[in-house]
């Protein structure tokens, strides 16, 4: 359901979308133990989705984070990106990747609030305006990994 919903407003918001359009991201892509794929709850209702795929031994990409309406500017989705961050630090990557659109400035800020920097596009996503990177803490809390 959400994944229904969040390819409803992706395919509103660029027009010509579809969830086969573009870098896959599927439920293979998101299969352990490279991968994964989570769900946020609230009072015991799936709010927001998001998936973490691998793109090599060092990088991993969020894809199909998404927050249902009703329950956005609340943090669900600052939350559920830190558990995708964490989720990638576990699986050893140093640095999480993700794009987004120009028709999505409120998702924007929220990757940049959260310390992800502009990089140039890593994987050729037409509908894509931006594309970050945040380097994730080494095990232990100690510096980051460096490139």
């Amino acid at each position: 359901m959400l994944l229904d919903a969040f390819a409803s407003e992706i395919a509103e918001l660029y027009p010509g979308w579809s969830p086969g359009t573009g870098p896959s991201a599927g439920p293979e892509d998101f299969a352990p133990p490279a991968g994964t794929f989570l769900l946020a709850r609230v009072g015991g209702h799936a709010v927001a989705c998001g998936g973490l795929k691998r793109l090599d031994s060092h990088h991993a990409e969020v894809k199909r984070l998404y927050v249902a309406p009703d329950a956005r500017r609340g943090g669900v989705a600052r939350g559920l990106l830190a558990a995708l961050e964490e989720a990638a630090r576990a699986r050893g990557y140093r640095r999480v990747r993700l794009d987004t659109g120009a028709h999505q400035p409120g998702a924007l800020a929220l990757f940049r609030s959260t310390g992800y920097v502009p990089i140039e596009d890593y994987n050729g996503n037409t509908f894509a305006s931006h594309w970050l990177e945040k380097e994730l803490p080494g095990r232990g809390g100690g510096k980051t990994a460096r490139r």
